[in-house]
């Protein structure tokens, strides 16, 4: 009997020679990254201009001071993707469930465990591992939990807090960016002295912003009553 076109599966033949190029593929891959040499890359540039960024962590001197401009631009994709999820349109309807007394009370430790954790990330960014972006990650989190917990908060009014908080993190961005300008100073250029209190401020702001557009991401559209 004749098998209709394209039912069968893939020879033995075909599935050999696939074998064969991806190991080949690989095996090229492996070569390249141990032939390639080492770049010297950028470290001792960033540790001899540390002193002059205001923070300890090379990390966060990178991303809020030596290349600030790139995080401003993350932080605006960030903004514009929540944006357009709301513009598709308003969030799922939750279906409503008696909260769970063991998910309440797991909330009730973890919450505040998380808002401390969030603002230990914050705090020690500017010397070790951490910032903004960790901060405001468990901070939505925490957000999530909430929602999943069935204490969902109603957000109805004309000009929401989560609507601020969405764009506090990008404003900040720029209002500082602009207001460094002067005395021959570029854009996010911050003056040596005030460069740590105005990366906190930064970041301050962003970890807000990140935690709401996360938790504005897992609620799937606008919410409720948003016009």
């Amino acid at each position: 009997m004749r098998t209709e076109r394209g039912t069968h599966e893939p020879g033995v033949m075909l599935r050999g020679m696939l074998a064969v190029l991806l190991l080949g593929v690989a095996s090229g891959l492996c070569w390249l990254l141990w032939a390639t040499p080492l770049a010297p890359g950028l470290d001792d540039a960033v540790r001899a201009a540390l002193a002059q960024s205001g923070v300890e962590n090379p990390v966060t001197a990178v991303l809020l001071n030596f290349r600030g401009y790139d995080t401003l631009l993350e932080i605006a994709v960030m903004t514009s993707t929540l944006v357009g999820v709301w513009a598709l349109g308003p969030a799922p309807k939750l279906h409503e469930r008696p909260p769970s007394p063991v998910l309440l009370g797991l909330d009730s430790v973890l919450i505040p465990l998380s808002a401390v954790i969030c603002g230990y990330l914050l705090w020690v960014g500017a010397t070790r591992a951490g910032g903004a972006f960790q901060a405001g990650s468990v901070l939505a989190a925490t957000g999530v939990l909430f929602i999943l917990s069935g204490r969902r908060p109603r957000i109805g009014l004309p000009h929401a807090p989560m609507r601020w908080g969405v764009v506090l993190g990008l404003a900040t961005f720029l209002v500082v960016a602009l207001a460094v300008m002067g005395d021959g100073r570029q854009f996010l250029e911050y003056p040596p002295g005030s460069a740590k209190t105005l990366i906190l401020v930064i970041e301050a702001a962003a970890t807000l912003s990140i935690a709401v557009i996360l938790a504005g991401l897992f609620i799937g559209g606008r919410p409720g009553d948003e016009p």
